[in-house]
């Protein structure tokens, strides 16, 4: 099977060694997503939903220079450093999939490489050849 690297440009990927998102055969992998606008900094600072919005607008992007739809979307996880602030980043969850509905975890972690970004999705897709 053919492996197919996404990248996204982030300044991240190279020297961490990743790529946005992977397609191998009819699976799309989505690597952990941040808040990062086009010109390198983080979106919305402070705004959970903000941010959520941000990184889903990346992800789909992703799945779609893989060749995939945002319907493929068969889990996601949303990880935030303030867990309390949940429903925040569920709303602009539900923007993009309360139709899909793909499986979904919620996590609280202690931080991620900047401390402005206060969430990061990774995605997982299986396309219906």
């Amino acid at each position: 099977m053919k492996r197919q690297n996404i990248s996204s440009g982030s300044p991240f990927e190279g020297p961490i060694g990743f790529s946005r998102a992977v397609r191998i055969g009819n699976i799309i992998a989505v690597s952990g997503t941040a808040p990062i606008g086009a010109d390198g900094f983080t979106v919305c600072p402070g705004d959970v939903y903000g941010q959520t919005k941000c990184c889903l607008e990346i992800i789909k992007s992703a799945i779609e220079d893989a060749g995939g739809k945002l319907e493929n979307t068969i889990r996601t996880r949303v990880m935030l450093t303030d867990i309390s602030r949940w429903e925040e980043a569920a709303r602009a969850h539900g923007d993009f999939f309360s139709q899909i509905r793909p499986a979904c975890t919620f996590v609280e972690v202690s931080g991620f490489i900047k401390n402005d970004w206060l969430v990061e999705l990774e995605a997982d897709c299986v396309l219906m050849e």
